[in-house]
This record gives C-alpha cells, structure tokens and sequence, in this order.
C-alpha cells in the first residue's frame, strides 16, 4: 500500500489528522497498516484528548501494558455509557466499607477487618479465596490507605493501625479520643482526622516510627485529610458545623494554617472527600452536593470550576483519572456519575441500586473497570464490552 511506503515520521502527521474510526477502517485494508495502526504512538494524541485512558494531563502513561488502541476503544464505552454491570460481593448488615484499588488488588473494608482479593485476569472479578487479611480494629475500619509497603487503617475505636503489607507485623497508635474519620500517608507521614475535632500528624519512618509530631486542634469533626504531592502541605475537610471554614491547607511541617479554601459554605456543608490531581489542584465533594475543583496558583478564594449533582444528593466520595475525568458516588439508590471537567453536565449516570437508599461510600476504576461499595453489596462496571456504535 503506498501510503505506508511513506517515512514514519511524515505517516504519523498523516495519521493524527484522522479519527477513531477512520483509523479502525483503515487499518483492515491490509496487515502492513493494521500492525502500523496498532502502534501506541498513532492513538497518543487521541487517547490524552479524551476520558480515562491512564494518560495523565502531564503526558504520563499510568497503564503502559495495555495497548492504547484498546484503551481508546474501551474510553468511548465510559463516554456512552456501555458496560457490564456486575454484583461482586454481597453480605448481610449494611456497612460502611471502603475500597482501594492497586494494580491487580482489591482492597475492601467489613467492619472491623481488611480484605484483599486478587482481580481475575479474565474479566475484573474477584477470586474465590482473599490473599490477606488485616485485623486490629474494635470497631469498625472508617477508612484506610495504601502505600507501596503499608495499609494503614482508621478506626471507630480511636485506633490508626500500621500494617505490614508483606507480613503479619502491625504497630497500633492510641491518638484520637474518638472515631478517626479519615487518614491519609505519603513521604513517611500520616496524618488522621477524628470526631474529637483534632488532626495529627504521625512519623512512619523507621527513626520516629509511631510518633506523633503534631495536634493541630481544628475545632470541627474533620471527615476528610489528603496529603500534597510536594508533601509541603495538607488539607483538612471539616462538618463545617462551626464558624470555621470547612477546608483548610496547613503547612507538613510547622502545621500552621497557610489558606482556607472558599468562602461561602453553608452551614453543614461538610466536605466527605478530598482528592489531590497535583500539587496545585484538586477536588473536593461533600454535603451540599458539589464537585469542586481548586487551581491553587489561580485563587484560594473561589474554586476554578464546580459541578453540582442534578439530584440533589450528598456526594460521599470522588475519583479522577488526571486528567479529563471525574467519578462521584451519591448519597442515593448508589448513583454514580462520570463528568468530563471539560463539560458542565453530567457525561453519564449509573444507577446501580435503584430499590434501595444506599450511598456509595466508596468508588474506584482502571481504564476497563469500576468498582462501587454501597451498604451490603459491591458492584462492579464492566466497559470492555462490544465498541458503541460510535466507534463503529
């Protein structure tokens, strides 16, 4: 074929002017250009400029072993909404779990324990038999967080557990005089946020392991922390129940208050999640239904963009893929809702409870599945079903 007798680089120019589709088309006339087309260079562009591709806005591929055409293909089934809607597990008090999700493991808190399933290689469900088992809690696990060699959990019961990924080994920390609500861990540092109206800051390299090297008193149940990137700083989200501002930026360090963020939050407006993208952005959701998001180089004061649920409905927790998009869990009949920060509506609705009032408490996806925890049951969305018919 004569087109692909042209140089690489003056093919790749070529290329980039077509779409999806045209370059599906045009990769079955013959297997020269299928295996050409195939390269993850000619799906670049299209794969940044849409959602949920593992391309971060700086250009960083976050899932380099799938090939981005599969990606893309799988990208336009997040975007109209075609998957595969599936119960993972299901069990029989209505809880408050939580889940993470890391690489082909599955992170789920029951009450007071931690499990972890190994993701099926066939199609993103669950195996039979967990792979670990973290305990230590009285009382139920509020929430917990991952590092490479770590999970650390916050409980009811006042109690922040370290636990060793690879081994039986856990050290517990008494630091709260109630439930520990949130907590949050990057660069040797933790820090919690409790019922009691305090976060702290704790040590967990090896030379202070276990040490509390702050209190800041923050006058308000704290429901939610997350540390910068740049570790230089973190953010409280509050119940906003008292004349405070709901979300506050401290210093690592010294734990002064560098800036709050906004300032007209209705009272009760408290703030369920905070997600950083960069040291200088990130979004936020809590009660009074919106999805915020914060360009800190831009204004403290005022959010650069928001987007408000349509139903009315608490927003208990937010992921984001980086880049274009975003997925919130609501408060009602477990909704889940995909945006496009590009959009101000809402790009698609998933309703995965719709006999029951359960939040989804907790959510996350990779570029094929996503995982969504209500009260006493976990679904999983399966978008590597057939192409939409935009694809086609």
């Amino acid at each position: 074929m004569f087109l692909f007798q042209l140089p690489e680089d003056v093919l790749f120019l070529v290329l980039s002017y077509l779409d999806p589709r045209s370059l599906c088309r045009l990769s079955q006339a013959c297997k020269r250009s299928y295996m050409f087309i195939s390269r993850d260079a000619v799906w670049r562009k299209i794969a940044k400029d849409i959602i949920n591709t593992g391309l971060t806005r700086q250009g960083i591929d976050l899932c380099p072993s799938i090939p981005l055409k599969d990606r893309v293909r799988a990208s336009h089934n997040w975007i109209h909404g075609v998957c595969r809607k599936e119960v993972l597990l299901k069990w029989k008090i209505n809880l408050l779990p939580w889940i993470q999700l890391d690489c082909d493991v599955l992170y789920l808190s029951q009450a007071a324990n931690i499990s972890a399933y190994h993701l099926r290689a066939d199609g993103g469900k669950l195996q039979n038999s967990r792979v670990a088992l973290f305990s230590g809690h009285q009382e139920d696990v509020c929430r917990f967080t991952l590092t490479d060699t770590h999970l650390i959990s916050a409980g009811g019961d006042g109690k922040i557990i370290v636990h060793d990924r690879g081994s039986d080994y856990s050290v517990e920390y008494y630091g709260h005089n109630q439930e520990v609500n949130c907590i949050d861990c990057k660069g040797g540092v933790i820090v919690s946020g409790s019922r009691d109206k305090t976060a702290k800051i704790w040590a967990l390299t090896p030379d202070r392991f276990g040490q509390c090297l702050h209190t800041i008193p923050t006058y308000d149940r704290v429901w939610s922390v997350a540390i910068s990137p740049s570790l230089c700083n973190f953010v409280t989200g509050t119940a906003c129940c008292e004349n405070f501002a709901p979300l506050r930026i401290w210093d690592t360090e010294r734990c002064h208050l560098v800036s709050c963020l906004g300032t007209e939050f209705r009272r009760g407006a408290g703030v369920l999640d905070i997600v950083y993208e960069s040291p200088f952005q990130l979004l936020t959701c809590g009660y009074d239904t919106f999805i915020r998001y914060w360009d800190l180089r831009v204004c403290s004061r005022k959010c650069v963009m928001e987007w408000e649920e349509p139903h009315d409905s608490a927003l208990y927790c937010i992921k984001t893929d980086k880049n274009h998009m975003i997925a919130s869990g609501s408060s009602y009949y477990g909704v889940v809702r995909l945006w496009d920060k590009r959009k101000t509506r809402c790009l698609q609705m998933f309703q995965l409870a719709p006999t029951t009032s359960s939040p989804v408490y907790s959510l996350c996806f990779n570029t094929t599945h996503l995982y969504a925890a209500l009260a006493s049951v976990l679904y999983s969305l399966d978008f590597r079903t057939a192409a939409s018919q935009s694809w086609k």
